[in-house]
């Protein structure tokens, strides 16, 4: 879209200011959003965004991104460009359907191959667990490309729940997924099992929850861990890894590390795959 974007906007914009224009965005169904917008653009922006509602029909709504993921669900602060002021959109990928609102839940569409890179490791009649599950993407992408048994939920964030209950009946999985709402530390102990693989998509602060993960895996069984991290910095997360199986009396097998997408400049979204032993 970018080239034919820098197209369109020729006439709109100077040689200057049309080589500013952002080439990255995220584009989450109907609804497309800048993370960075140069100031230098500042009064031009609504031009771009409506140049894009105009001439992609597939686009309702073009937003930037005021303040980046924070606060405890980590969440971004939207505001609109160009189009419908509706942050409420229907996203597609993998042989799924999900509803959610952009400003109100954590979603990032760019792990579509990650997610995928998961589900196709997943063996027949697995039992998983989804740390941190949001609006169920994990548990409901899995659901619907594999045979695994079963598949637990649990999120804190009462309105990404809300919309993971209501993607379960979208997709017509709710035989295969249980989804609990809550904090996992409060929640995790009450499950009465274990599980084949567990999988911790919290890249800022998952080392938290590690112990819990570690009570809950199956012996030989595998966890995906995620993190933030500068590339020479990957063996300070095995250490962390290494360390917490320690302590719970643990051995594990690093089996992969995976770069699964960049936080910002030499920082990167890794996955640590392991075997806990």
């Amino acid at each position: 879209m970018s080239n034919k974007l820098k197209d369109i906007l020729r006439k709109k914009l100077t040689k200057k200011e049309l080589a500013l224009v952002p080439s990255s965005y995220n584009m989450v169904g109907s609804i497309i959003i800048f993370s960075d917008f140069p100031k230098q653009l500042s009064k031009k922006e609504k031009i771009i965004g409506k140049e894009i509602v105009k001439n992609f029909n597939n686009i309702k709504s073009v937003f930037k991104k005021t303040k980046k993921y924070s606060g405890k669900f980590r969440t971004p602060k939207l505001k609109l460009l160009a189009g419908e002021s509706n942050k409420e959109t229907e996203y597609k990928e993998n042989n799924v359907s999900l509803k959610l609102n952009v400003e109100k839940v954590y979603f990032s569409p760019r792990l579509s191959e990650e997610r995928k890179r998961i589900f196709k490791q997943i063996k027949n009649n697995e039992e998983i667990l989804v740390m941190f599950s949001g609006i169920s993407v994990y548990p409901i992408t899995i659901a619907k490309n594999t045979n695994a048994k079963e598949i637990y939920g649990i999120e804190i964030n009462p309105i990404a729940h809300k919309y993971a209950l209501e993607n379960l009946k979208l997709n017509k999985v709710k035989d295969k997924i249980k989804l609990c709402f809550g904090d996992v530390k409060r929640i995790l102990p009450k499950i009465n099992k274990k599980f084949d693989r567990i999988i911790m998509p919290l890249p800022k602060g998952a080392k938290h929850f590690l112990n819990l993960a570690l009570n809950k895996i199956k012996k030989n069984k595998i966890i995906h861990f995620y993190a933030f991290s500068k590339e020479k910095d990957n063996n300070k997360i095995i250490e962390i890894i290494n360390k917490e199986c320690k302590k719970n009396k643990k051995q594990c097998k690093i089996l992969n590390i995976v770069k699964c997408g960049q936080f910002s400049p030499r920082v990167f979204r890794i996955c640590v795959d392991f075997k806990v032993k």
